[in-house]
């Protein structure tokens, strides 16, 4: 795996990946940016929970669950001084099916979470990582 990170200006920085995606990341204004972007920090809560997603929605379907849509939602606490390290996350799936069974979900959480998920298993180094999550039941 690859990437790019190039200084556009102030701290806004473009990165390319090896997959030939592009993507734009700023500061805050308080901290000498323009806000034209995410923070890094932010990049790295999505690809964290867009990791243990995709392990998510895969093992449920190879489960033959009727799985329409899975959406997370973070919340994280990061430490006070540098490196401001994660030091919790909290990781609620919210996942939209028929018949969709609760253990199967909570099944795939735990192995993404213990096996599968890259992201938030590097991330469990330094932070306490939380999950729960609810079934919304199409009619």
């Amino acid at each position: 795996m690859q990437a790019t990170v190039k200084w556009v200006d102030g701290v806004c920085f473009l990165g390319e990946t090896g997959s030939g995606h592009a993507v734009v990341m700023d500061g805050a204004p308080e901290g000498g940016g323009r806000n034209l972007g995410p923070r890094p920090m932010e990049l790295v809560l999505l690809g964290t929970a867009g990791c243990t997603s995709y392990d998510v929605v895969t093992i449920l379907k190879k489960s033959r669950q009727d799985v329409r849509d899975c959406r997370v939602e973070i919340q994280a606490e990061r430490a006070d001084s540098d490196p401001k390290v994660f030091t919790a996350i909290h990781l609620h799936f919210v996942v939209t099916g028929r018949a969709v069974r609760a253990d199967a979900v909570e099944r795939a959480i735990a192995l993404s979470a213990e096996k599968y998920c890259s992201a938030s298993i590097m991330l469990g180094k330094t932070a306490t990582i939380t999950h729960d999550f609810e079934i919304v039941e199409l009619d």
